[in-house]
């Protein structure tokens, strides 16, 4: 399941029935958490207007991104700074991911947030971007994925709305201590991957150290 479960931008015009979505969490459920404090909770969105409104606050994101990759840069970057404008970047569209342009198409729309008061953040103190919440959250998210193939279906985890968080947190009446992790659009796909493009073990993989030799398959 995990070698064919791909990142899905199209979808169907077939439902997503609440029996069906209910499976899917009823199973991604048992993903870990930090102490098993299990602080994620799924915004279930079926409002098209709503669903379209979340594709308008992607939208800004995505145009950055464009335009950074298009600059030749990793997009946001925490490491080397970005020589893109990027209030011109945000102000101008992209149509890079026109996924997002008609997100009120897709059959439904799941937002993933964590509650900070509810998880722990180990690295909370060290001068860098905080890492660590995601860990008891992001299995969650995946795991949806994993279930969703399952059932036939397919989705995309994204974050791109997660800089309007503010936004999305009024749209949906969160709770102030409640972070937006992930935004899942989720549906029959319009076409099948079965083969998907990943480094190989020995390319992310090493022994004792970083720069140590490569796990290789037998080696031991």
């Amino acid at each position: 399941m995990m070698r064919t479960a791909f990142a899905c931008r199209e979808f169907t015009d077939d439902p997503v029935s609440d029996d069906v979505l209910y499976r899917v969490l009823d199973t991604a459920r048992f993903a870990p958490s930090g102490g098993n404090r299990q602080g994620a909770h799924v915004v279930v969105v079926r409002d098209p207007a709503v669903r379209r409104r979340l594709g308008e606050l992607c939208q800004p994101t995505v145009a950055v991104y464009a335009a950074q990759r298009a600059a030749g840069e990793v997009p946001f970057n925490t490491v080397v700074p970005t020589g893109v404008d990027v209030e011109t970047a945000r102000a101008t569209g992209s149509g890079f991911w026109p996924l997002f342009e008609r997100l009120d198409e897709v059959p439904v729309v799941l937002v993933i947030t964590v509650d900070l008061a509810e998880v722990a953040s180990m690295d909370k103190d060290l001068d860098r971007v905080g890492l660590v919440t995601g860990g008891s959250v992001y299995p969650l998210a995946w795991n949806i994925i994993l279930a969703a193939r399952n059932e036939g279906l397919g989705g995309v985890l994204t974050t791109l709305v997660v800089p309007e968080e503010a936004m999305v947190r009024e749209l949906l009446g969160l709770p102030e201590t409640h972070a937006v992790a992930a935004l899942i659009p989720l549906g029959h796909p319009a076409h099948q991957l079965t083969r998907l493009r990943r480094h190989a073990v020995e390319d992310f993989t090493t022994v004792d150290r970083y720069d140590g030799e490569p796990l290789t398959e037998g080696a031991a």
